[in-house]
């Protein structure tokens, strides 16, 4: 590199590095949304059943995805929201995954 003054700089060339993805470190999601077909005693067993939840905290998902439209019931891995989205539908709920917000 030339300097103004015309003598050769040694200073090192800015070097552009890519950002590094900090949103690959977050966990991904499990979201199960409401429908009309399954009843809320039926959401909540499989809650129980499936991810071993306690009444009372299947009982309370179970009211998110009826009241609010959709309930996150599990975090980790992309695999094992995976593989927790297909039992959720595998019991006849509709699930979907994602990464956490």
């Amino acid at each position: 590199m030339v300097g103004d003054n015309g003598a050769m700089s040694i200073a090192p060339a800015e070097v552009e590095r890519p950002s590094v993805d900090v949103a690959a470190d977050r966990p991904w999601v499990t979201i199960v949304w409401n429908d009309p077909i399954n009843l809320m005693s039926y959401v909540t067993y499989v809650f129980m059943t499936y991810f071993r939840y306690d009444r009372s905290r299947a009982e309370s998902l179970m009211l998110d995805v009826h009241q609010r439209g959709r309930a996150v019931v599990s975090s980790g891995s992309r695999e094992e929201m995976e593989r927790d989205v297909t039992a959720m539908h595998s019991y006849g709920l509709w699930a979907t995954l994602r990464k956490d917000e």
